[in-house]
């Protein structure tokens, strides 16, 4: 069960072009976000979509992966666990940020 621990599974639609980054220490940051859909019918029987837009972080191989075939508008699949920081903005307000490490990506569609 230790492995069911903080894991996150999300099939999404990528809604940025990632962002690339070359860190001093030689690893490969990659950076984006992916939306999810959820459909349901209202009281009136009405079709309402939702949608939830989740930031994504990869590393190493994975990040490579992202800057040679994930393109903006492409569905992926991802796995990953979630999580927490804060930093202070350009203003010195403090912000905070949830984001999923990406540790398995899939492609998908065309």
């Amino acid at each position: 069960m230790s492995t069911l621990r903080n894991k996150v599974q999300l099939i999404g639609h990528v809604g940025n072009e990632p962002e690339i980054m070359n860190l001093e220490s030689g690893k490969k940051l990659a950076k984006f976000s992916i939306a999810t859909n959820e459909s349901y019918k209202n009281s009136k029987g009405e079709k309402i979509t939702d949608t939830q837009w989740h930031n994504i972080i990869a590393w190493g191989k994975t990040a490579e992966l992202i800057e040679n075939y994930v393109p903006k508008g492409k569905e992926v699949g991802i796995e990953g666990k979630l999580t927490s920081r804060s930093y202070e903005d350009k203003d010195g307000h403090k912000r905070y940020i949830t984001e999923i490490v990406c540790n398995e990506l899939l492609l998908m569609g065309k």
